[in-house]
């Protein structure tokens, strides 16, 4: 159960590469009918800028870096747009607001345990945003923003592969709007779920669909989400999901479900109005994967050539960011971390993953 739970948690995003929340490049209608795909207003506000990098990245070369950066603002702020640009070595970049009392700058890349600080106990670090993709946009809905204290540490992880036979030059760079603090009544926090029972065999298609469901002690059932994207790796062909008050639900309701899919830059669908998790109910997730690798089947994992199955979700008001896994390979388990209070079981796997165990 350790190493499953492990992999569930330990390295959830490190081969991806896709989207985050907008991209004011688009603004079209999700198929499916349920939310507006990638829209982006204009950016205003005070910026704030901020990059990662450059490194020189080697041909076959993958690793996951962080720098640690200190916002310039001297007084506390309240951040309603992002903007990200990424160099083509990039697969995805994640953005932590760091709030430990010992933070310092580390403004030279230097490799990381990934999305520790999604599974810190304390709350210290927490993810502000996910992107993947080499232009990207967060706009938040009116009203609410993700406060920033003075002279903020930010922390930059990047993952980069190259698989290209030339060297590449790896970068980011991420801009911080902040709103005038008299329009922002609500902050807003991320959601990351999914499952890793992933086993694809060889030459063949594969669906994974499962349902996670959220313990009664979970923080974030009051959730009201407002953007949400789904993940996978190249062999990913779609990833749809619901929401109801049970996996027999028959009148579910889709939230995510963008057409075409494309795994590379997996469209946000943003949602206003919000939705939320039904009263003792959960998500409805799928996966579906289309094998063309050769002779080998294919699991979960955090390399390029593996697989994930998950999506990520922003919400309001601020309960705390959240890492959450279904699982079938260790019976009908569904845990969150950091864990709830009183939450024994959550408690134990959330301790062992964030101590690397």
């Amino acid at each position: 159960m350790r190493s499953i739970l492990f992999a569930s948690f330990g390295i959830a995003l490190w081969a991806c590469h896709g989207g985050g929340a907008g991209d004011d490049n688009n603004d079209s209608i999700d198929a499916s009918g349920s939310g507006t795909v990638d829209a982006g207003p204009p950016l205003e506000g005070t910026p704030y800028t901020i990059s990662w990098g450059s490194v020189s990245v080697a041909s076959g070369d993958e690793s996951t870096q962080c720098v640690v950066v200190q916002l310039p603002n001297t007084t506390a702020i309240q951040v309603h747009q992002i903007h990200t640009t990424t160099s083509t070595a990039t697969h995805h970049v994640i953005l932590y607001r760091d709030n430990d009392p010992a933070a310092v700058v580390q403004s030279t890349p230097a490799p990381c345990q990934p999305f520790t600080g999604a599974l810190n106990p304390s709350g210290m670090i927490g993810p502000v945003m996910i992107t993947q993709k080499q232009d990207d946009q967060l706009t938040l809905p009116d009203g609410v923003a993700y406060q920033f204290a003075a002279n903020q540490f930010i922390r930059i992880e990047m993952h980069y592969i190259n698989t290209t036979d030339l060297p590449l030059t790896a970068t980011e760079t991420t801009t911080f709007y902040a709103a005038d603090p008299a329009t922002i009544t609500d902050q807003a926090d991320l959601l990351f779920i999914g499952s890793p029972d992933i086993n694809i065999p060889a030459g063949q298609s594969f669906t994974l669909h499962q349902f996670f469901k959220p313990g009664a002690t979970e923080t974030f059932l009051g959730a009201k989400i407002f953007a949400i994207t789904g993940h996978e790796h190249k062999l990913g062909t779609g990833v749809v999901v619901k929401t109801g008050t049970s996996a027999s639900d028959p009148a579910m309701t889709t939230v995510y479900d963008p057409m075409p899919f494309q795994w590379s830059e997996p469209a946000t669908t943003n949602h206003n109005p919000t939705f939320g998790i039904p009263a003792g109910g959960g998500f409805d997730f799928t996966c579906t994967y289309d094998n063309t690798m050769g002779a080998s089947a294919v699991k979960f994992g955090e390399s390029a050539t593996d697989e994930m199955c998950f999506f990520w979700a922003y919400y309001y008001p601020a309960n705390g960011s959240h890492v959450c896994v279904h699982t079938n390979q260790v019976g009908n388990l569904n845990v969150c971390c950091p864990a709830a209070a009183g939450d024994q079981t959550a408690t134990l796997v959330c301790n062992m993953i964030s101590q690397g165990n």
